[in-house]
């Protein structure tokens, strides 16, 4: 057990350098030095979500801004009709870009001839989470910059590879976690890192939604979903090994072609993790900024299939503890079959923040004070009081397209800090994974700094704070009562100098 206290000094030490992600935005695209020349992007996977950043690409290039497609790479040929989504697949979306589709070094269902060629600067990787990790290191070590679709990876074991080859590669890589473009989360680590609600002690969030037809199924199958048209092989990943050594996902024998896996594949294990990963990082990964913390010291998932009993694997009930050793605690949770939010709050021992609004850009958030005084209370039962701080944004707009303005910053200026750093995203991640794991295979885990794994938990945990609690001066030492090395803040009551072991029928306080 360390003897580090757990106070507000140690809390902030620990996330001072965890919070080098919350750094400001970089200076505006438009006027940065040496931009006549246009930084050239390929997408990996072109499905729903990077129609999204092909829309930010090509207003920016519209707005005369150095930046241009350039290559297109997806395993499906693409919608034959359109209908209300625009350019989903490989040939749709690269007439989308303006690239000639008879080029099949830069219109290829092979993302490797992408990385081979010389005019792409850098690559936006949306595929399906099992190929994230993957993609992205062999990017990087053809010289390439990331943007990578949160989740960034399928595993923790990949997660860590990540930051270590953009490290190692001195790579400017980004998680698409677009609400890290918001200011809100950094004015709130701002106000904790300055002591204004005393301890951090818990943060709650929620991603609740509610669907008729079942969360992800609402994903159409579409008859031109073939073998013919779809590079299943290509897709499943098998021949190729993730950093662990395993292949990247089943072979074909395990999984025989599904419109419904193939589309829907956020249901079902192989190929992602569900709402922990796919719902739950977004709100963990802004949240932990904000509190300043990162790797979980302990987690527990639970949950389970309640109601949408179609064929999948993920549950659609979950919540996720997480604890730290900063001291505290963050709770994520969440149904697919109920829409009304948790709610995000950061709870500190003198204070409450809760934050206001939602979407990308929240409105901002109010902060309550606490009544700390001695003796038992009910329950207040909601925000029932006056703010006693309140903080508005003001921001709007486009998140994902502010994301991608500072992403493109910081490319052109080699600054490896952007909004949503990988070392933000692979303690987000693994929180959110180590979720998965205990869901799924009936453990508490526990974070082991020296491996960055997670390892089965055993009684530690609590005996460590147990341990801490007694290391506290004598009670029965008027003046020399102190909160030791507990870093607590509590001014014990009078008569508890009359705490303490009788020894031998001695009274410690004194006849």
């Amino acid at each position: 057990m360390s003897k580090k206290s757990v106070n507000r000094r140690s809390f902030l030490a620990t996330g001072a350098a965890a919070g080098a992600a919350m750094a400001l935005p970089a200076k505006s695209y438009a006027n940065v030095a040496a931009a006549n020349e246009a930084l050239r992007v390929a997408f990996l996977g072109v499905g729903g979500r990077c129609q999204q950043h092909i829309d930010v690409i090509l207003e920016m290039q519209q707005k005369g801004l150095p930046v241009k497609p350039v290559a297109v790479n997806d395993v499906w040929d693409g919608d034959q009709e359109l209908g209300s989504k625009k350019g989903r697949g490989l040939y749709p979306s690269a007439k989308r870009c303006n690239i000639d589709a008879s080029d099949k070094d830069h219109v290829t269902k092979d993302y490797r001839k992408i990385l081979d060629q010389k005019d792409v600067d850098l690559v936006c990787i949306a595929t399906p989470d099992h190929w994230h990790a993957k993609m992205a290191i062999d990017a990087m070590q053809a010289g390439k910059d990331v943007y990578m679709e949160k989740p960034m990876t399928k595993t923790i074991a990949e997660a860590i590879a990540v930051v270590d080859a953009a490290q190692k590669l001195n790579k400017v890589v980004t998680v698409g976690v677009q609400s890290m473009a918001d200011p809100v989360w950094r004015a709130a680590h701002e106000y904790i890192a300055a002591g204004n609600i005393g301890h951090v002690l818990q943060g709650q969030t929620s991603y609740y939604r509610n669907s008729s037809v079942g969360q992800w199924r609402y994903y159409p199958l579409r008859k031109d979903m073939t073998p013919k048209t779809i590079d299943w092989d290509m897709w499943l990943g098998h021949a190729f090994k993730s950093v662990d050594g395993e292949p990247l996902g089943p072979n074909p024998k395990e999984m025989p072609f599904d419109r419904a896996v193939w589309a829907q594949w956020r249901c079902y294990w192989p190929f992602g993790g569900g709402m922990f990963t796919d719902l739950f990082v977004h709100q963990t990964t802004h949240l932990i900024a904000a509190m300043g913390v990162r790797f979980p010291g302990r987690v527990v998932g639970a949950g389970g299939i309640y109601l949408e009993y179609d064929g999948r694997d993920v549950p659609d009930t979950a919540t996720v503890v997480a604890d730290y050793d900063e001291g505290c605690q963050v709770i994520i949770s969440a149904t697919m079959c109920n829409d009304e939010q948790l709610g995000e709050v950061i709870r500190g021992h003198t204070g409450t923040i809760k934050f206001v609004g939602g979407g990308d850009y929240i409105k901002g958030f109010d902060v309550y004070g606490q009544d700390v005084a001695g003796g038992p209370k009910k329950p207040a039962g909601g925000f029932n009081k006056d703010p006693i701080h309140k903080y508005e944004s003001g921001k709007s707009g486009n998140a994902t397209y502010a994301l991608w303005e500072d992403y493109l910053n910081c490319v052109r200026d080699r600054k490896r800090e952007t909004l949503s750093t990988p070392e933000l995203g692979a303690a987000a991640f693994s929180t959110v994974n180590m979720g998965v794991l205990s869901y799924r295979f009936g453990k508490a885990l526990m974070w082991d700094k020296s491996k960055r794994a997670p390892k089965e938990a055993d009684a530690s945990w609590a005996a460590q704070w147990e341990a801490r609690s007694k290391k506290r001066g004598k009670p029965n030492q008027v003046a020399g009562w102190t909160a030791g090395d507990t870093g607590s803040t509590l001014t014990p009551p009078d008569y508890q100098k009359l705490e303490g072991p009788w020894v031998n029928g001695q009274d410690p306080a004194g006849s």
